[in-house]
């Protein structure tokens, strides 16, 4: 019975897969999507669509209401638009510069081996009850830069699991739940948030040409998710995951764990001193009353602390980077120091080459008024269903996470699903900070059961390490009660979060 029941698990696993890799790369679905939009364009311009409602007016900037008419990009003006705005459009994308600055920091750090460095002796120097939680914990934060968590820490998880004679699949297990099924939380800012913060900004001013996502403005929840995510993981492994797995049939194969040299123990402390440095100093520039990067009237919200978080993040990446590499002597020189600033920006050409079709799909969609048209007819649809506030977002959670199954790309969903989403949230009242909170959610739970998930091949060979007949279904198998009960458990916090009106992060409100 157990075995029909795994088969067909297996068989809907490998349909999903199948499916899935027949969608076209996001690249593609951008450019299909972006002659969907001129088409669209050009019939509801002819129609003569427009809408009615409370806004910004771009000229007075004062809030009255408005009217929007549907604008055309196939007549003369709108062709016009397209061949004299392109390069406008990719360029002045809000996602585009703070996710490259930040990369330079974050890039050097990984490439130096310095976040390597620091997972493995964090792990590796683990007691043995907490070494689940610090495997999942070290998971979710290595999604700083995601690539050293897939490829470091998942082995690495199981591997430390081998070592205290525990079963390596559940180590493994734990370390994916981190990466990816925690891959919004943090403890700090990601090169995410200011990804999907310029996304969501730019979404968001389709209604408001003055609103903001800070890449800050999902922080104080991020933060506390971290803690739930590390629960919850421990939970699954040690309660659910590892009683399954039952003991490991090769626990006599002990592998020996490789712990980081006394040069790298050298590196980490002083690189670690440094950003003890760095951060004192950055304190001593905001938090005096006079401080040279507090705003107006000591205002730290509005001030150019803020709003050079990203020139910040790439500090205290690229600082201890540098100060680990050049005492393990992986950086020589200032050549080298330069050649792993490029090696971290080579690394984001298919991300830059994506956000230019990106870009010309959202610029096209504000150009055109759909994205408004749809938000305003979109919010007095449901309005008339009485769907509103807790319910809405959580709908939002659910459809985004059945979404990821299929589009793995978080920045390539958001861009599709942001102009559609954030406005129509902001006419019911719902902040864009929130709407992107419930996206991270949903995005976030069901990536350790998407067989499209760019990474998910390295797992499953990774898990082919302990046993030939380990493969996608063996892994999703692990990964579905993480992911399920991730999605449910993360929903319900955020709904409580909801509810008390707590900001999800500094200088935020819950409603519009």
């Amino acid at each position: 019975m157990q075995q029909d029941k795994d088969a067909r698990s297996i068989k809907w696993l490998r349909l999903i897969e199948e499916k899935g890799n027949k969608l076209p790369h996001p690249v593609t679905i951008f450019v299909i999507f972006i002659f969907i939009v001129m088409i669209l364009s050009h019939i509801l311009y002819l129609m003569g669509t427009s809408v009615t409602f409370e806004g910004i007016n771009k000229e007075t900037m004062e809030t009255e209401m408005l009217t929007v008419n549907a604008v055309s990009l196939l007549v003369p003006e709108g062709i016009a638009y397209i061949f004299s705005n392109i390069v406008t459009n990719f360029t002045s994308f809000v996602a585009l510069g703070p996710v490259l600055v930040a990369m330079i920091g974050v890039g050097v750090a990984e490439k130096s081996g310095y976040i390597s460095a620091l997972m493995t002796n964090t792990v590796t120097k683990a007691p043995r009850k907490l070494v689940t939680p610090l495997v999942v914990l070290m998971g979710v934060l290595s999604n700083v830069a995601a690539s050293v968590g897939y490829v470091v820490l998942v082995p690495l998880g199981a591997i430390l699991f081998l070592g205290f004679k525990r079963h390596p699949l559940a180590g493994l297990s734990a370390a994916f739940a981190g990466v990816s099924g925690g891959y919004s939380a943090n403890l700090v800012l990601g090169t995410n948030d200011p990804l999907l913060g310029g996304i969501s900004t730019e979404a968001a001013r389709i209604l408001d040409v003055n609103y903001t996502v800070n890449p800050t403005d999902n922080w104080f929840f991020m933060f506390v998710s971290t803690f739930l995510i590390v629960i919850i993981g421990t939970f699954i492994t040690d309660k659910v995951i590892e009683p399954k797995l039952g003991k490991y049939e090769q626990e006599n194969a002990i592998e020996q764990i490789e712990r980081i040299s006394d040069i790298e123990k050298k590196g980490l402390f002083w690189a670690n001193l440094s950003i003890l440095f760095t951060v004192i100093v950055i304190g001593l520039f905001v938090i005096p009353e006079n401080g040279v990067l507090r705003g107006d009237e000591g205002s730290i919200m509005s001030s150019p602390f803020m709003t050079g978080i990203i020139f910040i993040m790439m500090l205290i990446f690229l600082i201890p980077g540098i100060v680990y590499g050049i005492i393990t002597k992986t950086i020589k020189n200032d050549k080298d120091i330069a050649n792993l600033m490029t090696y971290s920006l080579e690394s984001m050409a298919g991300f830059i080459v994506l956000i230019f079709f990106a870009a010309q799909f959202v610029a096209f969609f504000n150009y055109t008024n759909l994205g408004t048209i749809l938000a305003v007819k979109g919010a007095e649809l449901l309005q008339s269903f009485h769907v509103t506030g807790v319910p809405l977002v959580i709908a939002l959670i659910f459809i985004t996470a059945m979404i990821n199954i299929f589009i793995a790309a978080d920045s390539a969903k958001w861009a599709i699903m942001a102009p559609v989403f954030i406005p129509m949230f902001m006419q019911l009242g719902i902040s864009p900070e929130i709407t992107q909170v419930a996206y991270r959610i949903g995005d976030s739970a069901t990536n350790i059961i998407s067989p499209l998930m760019p990474f998910f091949p390295l797992i499953v060979a990774f898990a082919q390490k302990y046993g030939k007949q380990n493969g996608v279904g063996t892994v999703v198998s692990l990964m579905l009660p993480y992911a399920i009960v991730t999605l449910i458990c993360w929903t319900i916090f955020f709904a409580i979060w909801y509810l008390l009106g707590i900001p999800v992060g500094p200088g935020t409100t819950l409603t519009y």
